[in-house]
């Protein structure tokens, strides 16, 4: 029969001494004092499973009791070893630590003496060993909580390369890093974050390539922050990044470990938060966002070919309406003869101009695309496929817009989806509004003024002190080896400059030579 009796939260007296507001701080010597108090404190919570047992026989009996959280906690070991270690193994009359631990099957045992000490490793998963008559307690590392595992990237989906990508668990996403980078020099440092949540935040680098001044920043800026909670990547993002205001990410996110560990490589850190599969990485480049992990699973042509291909559908998410509007509004001579005279039979009877025209298609596309996101998977792909092809067919027989208006909407949205990372594909989006009103108002001098105004604004931005242009502006010759053309691995032997500021060489690797028969 097991020495436990089983005593959960939500039974035992209730405290007649302080309330947990006013409560003492370190622990106390008397055992029941420490657990009415962890009881009132968590509002004898059902989950919060206490167990009371005896240690030694005779005059040697002491009275003892674990705390854990049930569902964070793997309760099975704590019936099977942990009784078996603290009853058995370790006489009452000689209790030391060190014995408890020479004889423990689980080798993460440290001792407390404080109630927020406690509190902060109860509900995080570990075990609380409490004993009558001391004024210390004991964590002992037992967490054991649901995860959906190591799955496929269903944001960042590719034809060749791995497939895993991260999971809620900041532990397995720091394993799947460290199995790609087996080095010593890769370093975690973590912190926790949130008054209440005390969610755990993590970063990561690699000793001897990052440089130390970014990892200072890092560490500094979240020690700054100040809030109750964090409950995603997106909190750390918004509470650390350099310019808050500007409609482009200044911190890069994804949730495939081998684009993580690429990133690591060229000396970027790391940000991993505790129940979020996105990563963060600082400091991001304009031009990262453009890049694709499959670029460098390919070869050297193919990727460069795609990388034009995407820069291209980028300008077209970015234009495409803008342009047609212009066009169509102030430069009717720039268009062959013949489809002048197409587009303006085209446009007979539409009642509004090619601005408003645009925004209602624009704005009618975006809301069945948000549509198709939230409603059931089981349905949302298909009622956005065709809720997209009826009301654009409906529209220009209504007579609403014209059928070449459909055609380059269509185009923009489907151009936009060649984007790789979605925060960037969202900016672009929200920048192609502005752009159309100033083709509207100007015309393709309008434009020119909003992407003079863009290119301004991006140059002046800076991501944890690295320009965000580089390595275009400033301009580094050596680092366009891996920027709109991407040359093989082997001469991609150094690292950026300006993120890597000390040993810069990645390898000294060079063509194989054909051997002569």
């Amino acid at each position: 029969m097991s020495p436990f009796h089983n005593r959960s939260g939500s039974s035992g007296p209730s405290v007649n001494q302080q309330t947990s507001d006013s409560s003492p701080s370190a622990l106390q010597p008397d055992l029941q004092n420490n657990l009415d108090l962890v009881r009132e404190t968590l509002g004898n919570s059902d989950d919060i499973v206490i167990r009371e047992f005896a240690i030694g026989d005779g005059d040697t009996r002491m009275k003892a009791a674990v705390v854990y959280t049930d569902g964070l906690t793997d309760a099975k070991s704590v019936r099977d070893f942990i009784a078996q270690t603290i009853t058995i193994d370790v006489p009452a009359a000689d209790w030391r630590m060190e014995a408890f631990q020479d004889v423990a099957p689980v080798s993460d045992i440290r001792p407390i003496s404080d109630f927020d000490g406690l509190y902060n490793q109860l509900l995080s998963g570990c075990v609380i060993l409490l004993l009558d008559g001391r004024a210390q307690g004991y964590t002992i590392g037992m967490k054991s909580f649901k995860d959906r595992g190591v799955n496929e990237s269903t944001a960042e989906s590719v034809i060749r390369g791995p497939k895993e990508a991260f999971s809620e668990s900041i532990r397995t996403n720091t394993a799947l890093i460290r199995r790609k980078i087996k080095s010593p020099n890769l370093w975690l440092e973590t912190r926790q974050v949130g008054k209440v949540t005390k969610t755990d935040v993590s970063f990561m680098y690699i000793k001897g390539i990052v440089n130390d001044k970014i990892v200072n920043e890092v560490r500094r800026r979240l020690d700054h922050i100040d809030i109750d909670g964090i409950l995603e990547s997106a909190y750390i993002e918004e509470l650390i990044q350099d310019n808050a205001y500007s409609p482009f990410p200044t911190m890069y996110n994804s949730e495939r470990p081998d684009v993580i560990a690429a990133e690591l490589l060229e000396g970027k850190v790391a940000i991993l938060v505790d129940g979020t599969p996105n990563v963060l990485v600082v400091p991001a480049l304009f031009i990262s966002f453009l890049h694709s992990s499959e670029d460098y699973y390919q070869r050297a042509d193919i990727s460069s070919l795609l990388r034009i291909l995407r820069i291209f559908g980028i300008f077209i998410g970015l234009l495409g309406p803008s342009l047609y509007i212009a066009i169509s509004t102030f430069h009717q001579e720039m268009l062959p003869t013949p489809l002048l005279i197409s587009l303006a039979a085209q446009r007979e009877g539409i009642p509004f101009p090619a601005f408003i025209e645009a925004v209602i298609m624009e704005i009618t596309f975006e809301i069945l695309r948000e549509a198709g996101i939230r409603m059931p998977r089981a349905i949302g792909q298909a009622i956005s496929i065709v809720g997209t092809l009826v009301i654009g067919q409906a529209a220009v027989e209504a007579g609403i817009v014209s059928a070449a208006m459909v055609i380059v909407v269509s185009i923009t949205a489907i151009s936009n989806f060649v984007v790789p990372a979605l925060n960037m594909s969202i900016s672009i989006r929200m920048l192609r509004f502005p752009l159309m009103a100033l083709a509207a108002s100007f015309g393709l001098f309008g434009i020119i003024i909003g992407i003079l105004a863009l290119v301004l604004h991006l140059c002046s931005l800076r991501s944890f002190g690295v320009p965000y242009m580089s390595p275009f502006g400033p301009f580094i010759k050596e680092d366009q080896k891996d920027t709109l053309f991407r040359l093989p691995h082997w001469a991609m032997a150094t690292r950026p400059r300006l993120v890597s500021q000390k040993n810069t060489v990645r390898g000294k690797n060079k063509p194989p030579k054909p051997e002569q028969p």
